[in-house]
């Protein structure tokens, strides 16, 4: 795990989303297409307003989030709504968003369908991801229902997941996805989760799941 500490939260901002930047267009300059995945959630949100204004091709970037609460976009909880306030506008307004929410009652009525659309889109070429302080990462929550199968090596692309305190069913990438991704960073805010973050560093992903992905990632950290 690289961390990387930074004086304020405006600045690793601004240093993220140019971060970023360089990263996408190093992918687009040796690949076809790339992909994005990136948290909802209120942190990165500074970061989109800086990055949907970067001069990249965004007509070759797919767009996925980490995760997906089971909520039509006309929710406030829904981080599709968010992405598309935020990120999907302006210059990146030609990306590809793929979709991690459709109409049904319950997610494993989609789940194979939005699996499938996934799939042509992968590896994932720039990963973003945040942690809450009770270190899950995307909707890998400790605790959660489904949290091995998503940990396995074998894992599906994406998988329904329920956990305590939670809230709705949630639709996540796994973590072979994560792992595989060329490029990972991990965005945290606060002593909390930095002192999370290093307690995760010594246990497993079934004790603190984004302990998946933190042999390959750089952890952006301001207080």
């Amino acid at each position: 795990m690289e961390l990387i500490e930074y004086p304020d939260r405006d600045l690793m901002m601004l240093a993220l989303a140019d971060r970023l930047t360089g990263d996408l267009g190093l992918a687009l300059r040796m690949n076809a297409r790339v992909t994005l995945s990136v948290p909802g959630g209120t942190t990165p949100g500074p970061i989109f307003d800086m990055l949907c204004a970067q001069d990249l091709d965004w007509d070759r970037v797919a767009v996925v989030l980490n995760d997906e609460r089971w909520v039509p976009e006309d929710n406030p909880r829904s981080n599709t709504a968010l992405l598309k306030q935020r990120l999907l506008i302006s210059k990146a307004s030609s990306a590809t968003l793929i979709p991690l929410y459709a109409t049904a009652a319950a997610p494993e009525d989609k789940i194979a369908e939005l699996a499938a659309d996934l799939l042509p889109h992968l590896p994932l070429s720039v990963l973003l991801l945040g942690m809450g302080a009770d270190m899950h990462t995307a909707s890998l929550f400790p605790g959660a229902d489904a949290l091995a199968a998503a940990l396995a090596d074998d894992a599906p692309p994406l998988m329904v997941l329920r956990a305590q305190g939670a809230g709705e069913p949630r639709v996540s990438l796994t973590a072979p996805v994560l792992r595989a991704a060329m490029s990972t960073h991990v965005v945290i805010t606060g002593a909390e989760k930095r002192v999370a973050i290093e307690r995760a560093a010594t246990l497993s992903p079934m004790e603190a799941p984004i302990a998946c992905v933190l042999g390959q990632a750089v952890v952006h950290w301001a207080a």
